[in-house]
């Protein structure tokens, strides 16, 4: 289990769990790429745009919401991507959540096979999310949820299926 190495005493964790069906190699090549960004674009977000970078880590991504989801935009970069243990970490560099008094704001993502699965027809996925808020802005901790990140990844699941 994953325990974050938390130097400050201020961040927060909300996790989240969830299963998908798809293989979970097939689910973490396409979240672990700049393809995933193709597949949200119009659903979730108006554009996904890449700022810097391959989608290695450094990367910086710009998402742009659709109207009415909250934030117009915010930019994220790749901070860890670990191919091998499937995880995935993000942490917003401007915008979002920023612009709301949160000083720290990283989602970590672990894509995993389903060990009562036999088929490898459906993975586990676990999502957390660290972060700080500025006290000043301390209600603003209620709009950290995990809900949007499973449905993210629930869209890219249904990619992995339809290209079998």
């Amino acid at each position: 289990m994953y325990i974050p190495s938390i130097t400050n005493k201020n961040v927060r964790i909300v996790m989240g769990r969830g299963r998908s069906e798809g293989a979970a190699s097939k689910a973490r090549a396409l979240c672990g790429s700049l393809e995933i960004g193709k597949l949200v674009a119009g659903k979730i977000l108006e554009a996904v745009d890449v700022v810097e970078g391959d989608g290695g880590p450094g990367t910086i991504l710009k998402l742009t919401f659709k109207p009415g989801l909250g934030f117009p935009y915010y930019k994220e970069k790749f901070t860890k991507i670990d191919n091998e243990n499937m995880i995935e970490e993000t942490e917003v560099v401007e915008g979002g959540y920023l612009d709301i008094g949160f000083t720290l704001y990283r989602i970590r993502i672990e894509i995993k096979e389903n060990p009562k699965d036999d088929t490898d027809s459906s993975c586990l996925e676990k999502l957390i999310i660290e972060y700080e808020v500025k006290d000043e802005f301390a209600t603003n901790a209620s709009l950290v949820t995990t809900e949007p990140l499973l449905g993210l990844i629930s869209i890219a699941n249904d990619h992995p299926l339809k290209s079998n």
